[in-house]
């Protein structure tokens, strides 16, 4: 491994150390909703799924990476996930969303990066599928890569996210706590004009209404009028959208990857995924103009695997009715709302092109105190 690479791997696996002293929404008495979190209030409490971040701080102003989200620990191009991709507000660039749509399945895994950085990601993920063994005779690979614009703080035109650390991420993508704020994708971002980053978060439904896992992880990068848990923290720090205290208007983007181990179908991953949005809604988000808001929503439950080399004409497999949906729409709506709010209050003041401040934890916390909302 080449010294600046490793270099930049361990920075990024070194945030989270950073990052230790700010907590998670939840560890300040802050509980999202009414059902309860998987172990690790994480993606990866769907089993199987992995995460790895790249990320890149160097310099004044390279402040940026790679987040990738592995759907199993197999050869994913070999035996897709029912997948659905929904688009909030389309001001965005989501490459392979079109073949997702179209024939319900994901090959690939799911990678995050900066704007300028997709067809590079894109290059380095079908790089990666193409050297899979199995895959030697494979002729085309469908890259899903979004994206969110980090040029507030990062040097986007430099474009200094390479292959190798799109690889990197995915190679070292591993099950567990995964690190939120500040690493990967997340590491430029800003959100309701604070800094934002990677974010992340799971609920589980009742055992009588199967158990399932819904994990969430969102790159966030947008505005609007921050609230939490009801609480109106934004227009009481009063930073938050036309107030002109902003920098920037309410664009940005925000990326969200839904996981679940629920048996669902295509059709009714795309309706878990419109869910989300109504999360996203719920901490003050307004899909703004500028602003790409897109979910990625995909199923590991074994039976809904897809063979890229199927043996018969017809495959049989068990879902869940429209009926037996409902909870875990309730379940995406929680996680992703709690995600949000992970990647706000785990993310670091950075200085970059410009200085962007941190969520300022202690005069949240005394709104949220005076609000009855903690």
């Amino acid at each position: 491994m080449k010294p600046l690479l490793l270099l930049l791997l361990l920075m990024g696996l070194a945030c989270p150390a950073r990052s230790q002293e700010r907590k998670r929404a939840r560890a300040y008495g802050i509980r999202i909703g009414v059902l309860p979190p998987g172990a690790l209030n994480a993606i990866t409490d769907v089993a199987g799924v992995r995460v790895g971040h790249t990320t890149l701080i160097e310099g004044a102003a390279v402040r940026t990476g790679v987040t990738a989200i592995v759907p199993h620990p197999g050869n994913v191009f070999q035996q897709k996930v029912p997948a659905a991709v929904y688009v909030g507000n389309g001001f965005g660039k989501l490459s392979g969303s079109t073949q997702v749509q179209e024939l319900g399945v994901l090959e690939t895994p799911i990678v995050l990066t900066n704007t300028l950085s997709v067809g590079t990601a894109l290059n380095a993920v079908v790089d990666y599928v193409l050297r899979q063994p199995g895959n030697e005779t494979v002729q085309s690979v469908n890259a899903l890569v979004g994206e969110t614009n980090d040029g507030v703080l990062n040097d986007i035109r430099g474009r200094h996210v390479t292959a190798a650390h799109v690889l990197a991420a995915i190679e070292q993508a591993q099950a567990g706590p995964v690190a939120e704020g500040n690493v990967g994708a997340g590491t430029g971002t800003v959100c309701f004009g604070f800094k934002g980053g990677i974010g992340t978060a799971s609920r589980v439904v009742p055992a009588a209404l199967g158990g399932y896992t819904v994990g969430v992880l969102v790159q966030t990068n947008f505005g609007g009028v921050l609230q939490i848990n009801g609480a109106p923290v934004g227009r009481e720090l009063k930073q938050f959208y036309l107030s002109q205290q902003l920098p920037d208007p309410a664009d940005g983007s925000c990326m969200i990857v839904v996981a679940t181990d629920a048996p669902l179908e295509a059709r009714n991953l795309e309706r878990l995924a419109k869910r989300a949005m109504l999360g996203l809604a719920k901490t003050g988000g307004i899909a703004a103009n500028g602003s790409g808001d897109y979910v990625v929503a995909f199923s590991t439950h074994p039976g809904g695997r897809v063979p890229y080399a199927p043996t018969a004409a017809s495959q049989t497999a068990t879902t869940l009715t429209n009926e037996a949906v409902s909870p875990l729409f309730l379940a995406v709506i929680e996680a992703t709302e709690e995600a949000i709010l992970n990647s706000l209050f785990q993310a670091e003041t950075m200085q970059g092109k410009q200085r962007i401040e941190a969520l300022p934890l202690e005069k949240v916390l005394k709104i949220l105190s005076r609000h009855h909302a903690r």
